[in-house]
Order: C-alpha cells, then sequence, then structure tokens
C-alpha cells in the first residue's frame, strides 16, 4: 500500500516536497515512481529511481527542477519539487514496480497510492 501526502497550493516559483509511505511488501528492493495527471490530460512519467544503485531518471520536464530520493528505513520515497510553475499543476502518484529496472511506462508498475493534488498559481 502507498500513501501519498504534501501536496497543496504553491505560488510559480516555489517548492514543495511530496512524500509516498509504503507499508506491506518488501519496499527496499522496489523501483519507485512519481506519474501525474494534469487537468484534461493523460497521466505521465515524472520521475523513478532504483531501489539499489538509487540513481533516478527525470522527464525532459522536470530535469533540473524536481528531485526524487528514497529512505528504505522509513519506506518512503520523496518528490522535491522546486522552481515550480504553472504547468506543474496535477495530481501526483507515486507507484512501485516489484521488478525490473527504472520504467517510465505505467503498465509496468504493480502499486499505485492515491494521488496529492499540486496546484501552482501563476
Amino acid at each position: 500500500q502507498l500513501q501519498a501526502s504534501g501536496g497543496g497550493l504553491v505560488q510559480a516559483g516555489g517548492s514543495l516536497r511530496l512524500s509516498c509511505a509504503a507499508s506491506g511488501g518488501t519496499f527496499s528492493s522496489y523501483t519507485m515512481g512519481w506519474f501525474r495527471r494534469a487537468p484534461g490530460k493523460e497521466r505521465e512519467f515524472v520521475t523513478a529511481i532504483r531501489w539499489d544503485i538509487g540513481l533516478p531518471y527525470y522527464a525532459d520536464s522536470v530535469k533540473g527542477r524536481f528531485a526524487i530520493f528514497r529512505d528504505n528505513a522509513k519506506s518512503t520515497v520523496y518528490l522535491q519539487m522546486n522552481s515550480l510553475k504553472p504547468e506543474d499543476t496535477a495530481v501526483y502518484y507515486c507507484a512501485a514496480r516489484r521488478r525490473g529496472a527504472l520504467s517510465s511506462i505505467l503498465a509496468e508498475y504493480d502499486y499505485w497510492g492515491q494521488g496529492t493534488q499540486v496546484t501552482v498559481s501563476s
């Protein structure tokens, strides 16, 4: 089970940190990802991080502004979002993949959190 939190309303240029707490399963061995769904759009990949090496993978739209990191001891993955833009407004979802490498493909993730709303005002 994944529980996302930390969303809210922020002005453009501001920052937010999202958290995703995992319970059950062997979190420390999962690849973790963040996706988002903007109003009227499909859910899209944001970033992912492997369980072991820890090297993340980012969508071009967030590269240099967002950072994903994980604390396996707390079974939690974080998304630090800086220099937020109005186009970052979306519901953000965390996801876990039991096996395999980093992936930007929704269907390759096995577990999903409920989503947390991020709204960036201009």
